[in-house]
């Protein structure tokens, strides 16, 4: 190997014509498999927020919005969804270009070649930009993680330039600069200080002088607040009342004006927004899993990035690859360290804050797919890698390093030759034996390979599919009650960003509990049924349009609903000619009536008369817990709420342990207007299984529907239906629950399984926040 040398010694000049090529080829990489429009969890919540120019879940993520709303106007692509989703694929890319950058200045003490340097920066662009978070999430704007990544890349290429040069006018202007970042980047995503520790600690090591100039300091904290002030647009939209309007943080109630602009409620309520005191999470002292099991998550997510081996097929191979990544990242980090020690001061103490410091930070509950043997536990309602995906790009970093190491050393064994320069005498590879040795790097396009078909989301509309489908499951002006993420983020989309079925109202139980959320259904226009692009089995019917909202409330009778009601004995609810009794022990949680519940009831009790009601399926048993059970008729995705017949027809069938089916409606749902079943199919796998309840939903339906057309003769019908469903079935890989619930009563079946109901990050709670 060749002794160290400095970088003025070298005339080290950056090669950013190479790292725009490498950002380049990852971003077409990146095209190839963008997500045509959007997807589960949180991806339709933000690209509806960047639309509308909106207000996502708290703190709000006004940088993102902003950026958003700009790629959302820019004629880059037909589709919006498209349009932000290139968003994400530009944030990593060009990230992936900064750690090119990062790794070349580390081997410039190494390797006098440039082509060699330049090789090195390559692959820890390839290694970074295909880990399999940072590829899946790069390929469709999900949330904000990767213009964070983005902010922390160039962050770190400016802080390892720095101390190069620490002293200086532009070292002062450098570190001026990485303030202003930070600050930006936290307006997008908290992890926008995520490089904060790092750059301290490089401060104080190379030049800790720096931290006794008032000037500079003074100069950096002006810059860092600067930075956050995207936050003072949140109250100010948030009075002009956008679609989505979250956490609503302002204390206007009619419309934007300086008083209440300037007032303390707003103060108030733009504090708890920003704190995010909606989630109420506990102090970093109560954990809410052994510190062991959330490094155990880490690891579960660090396997993934090189062999997302979903159904653990191939749990050796991923674990061999996860260990052969980890050694040759710390391999790499040892050579960081002894090569070029004063960026490592910086990169090392980035990688302590992104990998042990985050994980403690979050102090996240067992993960949803984690230790799946483990029962009794408290998990998250997700996998949470994407809050790691920092850390598995970086990591590139190190990996590459250690694999460019590997290659110098064994082809240092295969041939070696003696040069001379100077006074110092020193051994290196042969370039015969850099050239034998090079299939070694063929590492590096490991992830490449092992994720293509996990990590893309190339010609995957079925997220798109199911909202319309859901919606177009409710007639016109209905209310659609929804339980969880999945059931009501596609349908602000789909509403909001696509303009389809604008006409229903959806009123999400998780977030009924807060106050802005009933404000916001209380103010909400009443859309007009386009008839014309709406399905055809509602297009002869005479639908008249509502007069106003599904509550019947003022904003202010809505505020003083309390959080909860307790029940200690079984209530009789009467609301139109609907007449339930709410037995306190079937409630989700025994003897208490949600604030969300009372306005489920209060909605049908005001709206009954105006609007069809509606449960969404994925709300599963909810019907039966307020004692609807006996009123509920499916329809498609949707049970209605309706007056039973006194005896059965042939189109309106009461099935055990379903309930009543209208069968008509039904089958000309799935026959004609659902798109999502054929979209489904199609799929080679449904990786995220905490979301399968949704393609679930699919088979569940196809699976009734064939039962019950086959119980009314038409076996034509139901083997197409059935077909249809196992195919479904075949595509997420659903096949083995097909079977069981074939073996056994499906309607039946579908109530029972945990899988139908969609996770909420905002799940009903007993103890609400009180408005600020």
């Amino acid at each position: 190997m060749a002794t160290s040398s400095t970088p003025s010694e070298l005339d080290y000049r950056p090669s950013y014509l190479a790292a725009a090529i490498v950002s380049a080829v990852i971003f077409v990489l990146y095209l190839v498999t963008l997500a045509p429009s959007t997807a589960m969890w949180d991806t339709s919540e933000y690209i509806t927020a960047a639309y509308t120019l909106g207000l996502p879940h708290p703190p709000g993520n006004p940088l993102f919005v902003l950026i958003g709303r700009v790629f959302a106007i820019l004629p880059i692509a037909k589709s919006i969804a498209v349009r932000i989703n290139i968003l994400a694929a530009v944030c990593s890319a060009v990230s992936a270009g900064m750690w090119f950058l990062i790794t070349e200045r580390v081997l410039v003490s190494w390797f006098a070649e440039r082509w060699q340097r330049i090789l090195g920066g390559t692959l820890a662009a390839l290694i970074g930009g295909t880990a399999f978070t940072v590829w899946n999430q790069s390929v469709v704007n999900e949330k904000v993680y990767t213009v964070s990544l983005l902010g922390i890349a160039v962050i770190s290429w400016l802080m390892i330039r720095w101390c190069d040069e620490p002293d200086g006018r532009k070292a002062d202007r450098t570190l001026v600069l990485v303030a202003y970042l930070c600050g930006l980047g936290y307006a997008n995503h908290m992890a926008g200080m995520i490089a904060a520790p790092a750059v301290g600690l490089a401060v104080l090591i190379v030049r800790w002088r720096t931290v006794l100039r008032w000037k500079l300091l003074l100069a950096c904290a002006a810059a860092l607040f600067f930075g956050i002030t995207p936050f003072a647009i949140q109250p100010i939209r948030a009075a002009h009342y956008p679609a989505l309007n979250e956490g609503e943080p302002t204390a206007c109630r009619e419309g934007l004006k300086m008083s209440c602009t300037m007032s303390a409620g707003t103060y108030d309520a733009f504090m708890y927004n920003f704190n995010r005191g909606q989630y109420g999470k506990p102090e970093l002292t109560e954990r809410q899993a052994p510190f062991s099991a959330q490094l155990g998550m880490w690891w579960l997510y660090f396997k993934w990035q090189w062999l997302r081996d979903a159904h653990s097929d191939a749990p050796f191979t991923q674990s061999l690859l996860a260990a052969m990544f980890l050694v040759l990242g710390l391999v790499g980090g040892y050579v960081h360290f002894q090569r070029d020690r004063r960026s490592f001061w910086y990169f090392g103490s980035l990688m302590f804050t992104m990998t042990l410091a985050l994980i403690y930070y979050l102090n996240f509950k067992y993960g949803a797919s984690q230790a799946p043997e483990l029962s009794g536990v408290n998990r998250e309602v997700r996998d949470r890698d994407y809050f790691y995906l920092w850390s598995f790009s970086a990591w590139g970093v190190w990996a590459a390093l250690g694999l460019v190491a590997v290659w110098d050393s064994v082809a240092a064994l295969i041939s070696r030759e003696t040069v001379t320069e100077g006074r110092e005498t020193y051994e290196r590879p042969t370039r015969k034996g850099l050239t034998i040795a090079a299939p070694l790097l063929a590492l590096a396009l490991i992830p490449l390979f092992t994720n293509w078909t996990t990590a893309s989301r190339a010609g995957q509309t079925d997220t798109a599919d199911f909202a319309r489908d859901l919606l177009n499951s409710v007639e016109p002006y209905g209310v659609l009650v929804t339980v969880g993420d999945n059931d009501t983020f596609p349908l602000w989309y789909a509403q909001e960003v696509e303009h389809v079925r604008q006409d229903v109202i959806v009123a999400n139980t998780s977030l009924l509990n807060t106050d802005w959320y009933t404000r916001q259904l209380i103010r909400r226009p009443v859309y007009e049924y386009d008839k014309a692009n709406g399905p055809a089995v509602y297009r002869n019917g005479t639908w008249k349009k509502p007069s106003g909202p599904p509550l019947h409330m003022t904003q202010t009778q809505a505020d003083s609903v309390p959080p909860y009601i307790q029940l200690d004995r079984p209530m009789v609810f009467q609301g139109g000619p609907v007449k339930a009794t709410i037995d306190p022990q079937r409630l989700s949680i025994p003897g208490v009536l949600q604030r969300a519940d009372i306005f489920v009831l209060r909605m049908i009790n005001d709206s009954w008369n105006d609007r069809p009601i509606y449960l969404s399926r994925t709300s599963a048993g909810y019907g039966q817990e307020l004692g609807l059970g006996q009123y509920m008729l499916t329809q498609g995705l949707a049970t209605k709420l309706f007056v039973p017949p006194a005896v059965p027809s042939k189109d309106t069938l009461n099935i055990p342990g379903a309930g009543w089916i209208d069968l008509k409606r039904s089958r000309t749902l799935w026959d004609s207007v659902f798109t999502a079943p054929k979209s489904l199919a199609a799929r080679h796998d449904w990786v995220d299984r905490p979301s399968v309840g949704i393609p679930y939903l699919y088979v569940a339906t196809g699976l009734m529907l064939a039962e019950v057309l086959q119980a009314t003769g038409d076996n034509a019908g139901a083997a197409k239906v059935m077909n249809q469903a196992r195919d479904v079935a075949t595509g997420v890989k659903l096949n083995d629950l097909l079977a069981q619930m074939q073996l056994s009563n499906p309607a039946a079946a579908e109530q029972q399984n945990p899988l139908l109901v969609p996770p909420s990050d905002t799940q009903r709670k007993t103890t609400v926040p009180a408005k600020p």
